[in-house]
């Protein structure tokens, strides 16, 4: 019978690369599917009573309580301007390095993502403010648009990201549950904080390969047009500009790491943080927070919503037999863990091509990393492989998320190709990143 969660998972794919809505696909089509089975003797229909419990779960879930927290965050950051001003002080701080305007992108790009922790939100804001200034200064079409997709991504590893939160909740979930099947009684636990702890070496070690390869692609580019006379720089502006979002970076991540405060009252301070360095820089009206406050809402409700429809999806999945299917996959695999490693690995890579992390992390996830988990490896770095997998995933063509945002908010004189060629170093920059942080454990743990 495991041809029947096989074709639970077709049906699903089928109907979300129709364009369906991804919430109503995975708890609709999952609801049909266990209709039809309930007369074959497939389906128990006892399982649709745990339903509301597991709605209710994700709804009162503290740690899932950081999300909007979060978003509502990094969204003001975004909307108030401030991260414009970041990029143009920072430019001027490098103007006498050969450069120097790619190398502050990185850096601003990296302090947003540690500030946003949302991918699309990044690469649209670099890329409105960056991309054209780029281009203007001389620098190849196709590395700008690379650079500026790339850097956008590292919202994807660079805590506090949305998606370490997401991942976070999961792998707790999945780590007690491999314990059960293994007969462990005295649990451990994983957390938010600990991927948060796992993710920062692996995020700067990513940053740095991007200086490397900037300084290098550009040290000999004659075409760059030389803005040291152009520009004066306000040491103050800088230091006013750089230092309250660092702060406030500091404050979060620092509260976490202490232990001082949970994730979500980290996710607290730094939405009340970034409300706070809005108004120091004069941008609080009732316009600007009745937006944020809208975005917030719509963004927050699209994942919760996507989160109840995951949870049905994962439910019905497992009452039609998908567990017993997901073992004999692991067990028939040759090589081992390590094989089942890879194969969980490409799986992820490839659907990053069809489905947001959203849905990875909690539809994907839950059914694949259970057998790893009882395979002996760590949850901690199995997470952080998932999350910087699946950030090379959005940002490798041709369906690449990043690009698709990218390419929504490019001038029309770049060319989709150029886009295309820009982004291949930095792939490889990540993939090199990945295979050190699989061979070497000792990076993040």
């Amino acid at each position: 019978m495991e041809i029947v969660p096989l074709l639970l998972l077709m049906i699903i794919c089928a109907a979300l690369l129709v364009g369906f809505p991804v919430a109503l696909t995975l708890a609709g089509v999952s609801i049909i599917f266990a209709l039809i089975c309930i007369p074959l003797g497939i389906f128990d229909p006892t399982i649709f009573k745990s339903i509301p419990i597991r709605i209710f779960g994700i709804m009162n879930n503290v740690t899932l309580l950081a999300v909007p927290l979060f978003i509502f965050m990094g969204t003001i950051l975004e909307k108030s301007g401030i991260a414009a001003k970041m990029l143009e002080n920072m430019a001027k701080a490098f103007r006498s390095i050969k450069g120097g305007l790619s190398i502050s992108i990185i850096i601003v790009g990296a302090l947003l993502a540690a500030s946003t922790g949302i991918v699309g939100a990044t690469v649209v804001t670099m890329g409105l403010m960056s991309l054209p200034i780029l281009i203007n200064q001389g620098y190849d079409k196709s590395f700008s648009a690379g650079l500026v997709a790339s850097t956008g991504t590292l919202g994807q590893i660079i805590p506090p990201s949305i998606a370490l939160v997401l991942l976070g909740d999961v792998m707790s979930n999945a780590y007690q549950r491999a314990q059960n099947d293994m007969g462990i009684f005295s649990q451990q636990t994983v957390t938010v904080g600990d991927l948060f702890i796992g993710a920062i070496v692996p995020g700067i070690l990513i940053c740095i390969g991007y200086l490397i390869y900037t300084l290098y692609k550009n040290s000999n580019n004659l075409d760059l047009k030389d803005t040291s006379t152009e520009f004066a720089i306000n040491k103050v502006e800088l230091f006013k500009t750089l230092a309250l979002p660092v702060v406030l970076i500091f404050l979060v991540l620092g509260s976490i790491f202490a232990g001082i405060a949970t994730p979500t009252e980290a996710a607290a301070i730094g939405a009340f943080g970034a409300l706070l360095i809005a108004l120091i820089n004069r941008k609080v009206n009732l316009h600007f927070l009745k937006e944020t406050s809208e975005k917030t809402a719509i963004v927050s409700t699209m994942i919760f919503t996507i989160l109840i429809g995951a949870s049905i999806f994962s439910l019905i999945f497992r009452g039609v037999g998908g567990d017993e299917l997901i073992d004999l996959i692991f067990n028939s695999l040759p090589g081992g863990s390590f094989t089942a490693l890879i194969f969980v690995l490409v799986i992820i890579f490839l659907l990053g091509f069809i489905l947001d992390f959203i849905e990875i992390c909690y539809v994907i996830v839950p059914l694949v990393a259970p057998p790893l988990l009882m395979m002996g490896f760590d949850p901690v770095w199995l997470a952080i492989l998932f999350a910087i997998n699946l950030q090379t995933s959005f940002l490798t063509p041709p369906f690449g998320f990043s690009l698709f945002y990218l390419r929504g908010v490019a001038d029309e004189s770049i060319q989709t190709k150029e886009i295309y060629k820009g982004v291949i170093p930095f792939i490889l920059i990540q993939i090199i990143i990945l295979f050190a942080v699989m061979l070497f454990p000792i990076l993040i743990i």
